[in-house]
């Protein structure tokens, strides 16, 4: 007489991965228990976390020789920067294509998906010229 609701089922952390295979990502182990999720150019290195969760070391990037490019935009133009300072200019269809790769990991990873990031591609870093020393702490004053 009596209706349970049945528990809700969390993926272990291979099984995520296993779902990501099925849907075109190509999964590669990194030193530690870090894997990198890539599909087409765009890439991710994800770890895991306590309950089965997958946490992601950054956010998805454009491989640029071996390392993940971060997406900075440059107030006129949005650019991939990776850790060794390399810079290419970001093209429409690779905004698309790591937006597109950002909601199908989100949706394997059963990550909720925001509003504001469902709207288009987010940039990591924010670097424009016409703000002088904004990433330098506190600037220096007119009456200084």
């Amino acid at each position: 007489m009596f209706f349970r609701r049945e528990r809700p089922r969390t993926p272990a952390f291979a099984e995520r991965l296993d779902d990501l295979r099925k849907k075109g990502f190509s999964v590669t182990a990194l030193a530690g228990d870090a894997v990198r999720a890539v599909r087409g150019s765009c890439a991710i290195d994800l770890k895991p976390e306590e309950g089965g969760q997958a946490r992601a070391g950054a956010r998805a990037g454009i491989l640029l020789g071996g390392e993940i490019g971060s997406l900075t935009d440059e107030g006129f133009q949005k650019f991939f920067r990776a850790p060794s300072g390399r810079k290419k200019p970001a093209l429409a269809a690779e905004l698309q294509a790591l937006h597109e790769f950002e909601e199908d990991l989100k949706e394997s990873l059963g990550q909720e998906s925001y509003y504001n990031e469902s709207l288009g591609t987010v940039s990591t870093f924010y670097r424009y010229d016409r703000v002088k020393d904004r990433d330098r702490g506190v600037p220096k004053r007119a009456w200084e």
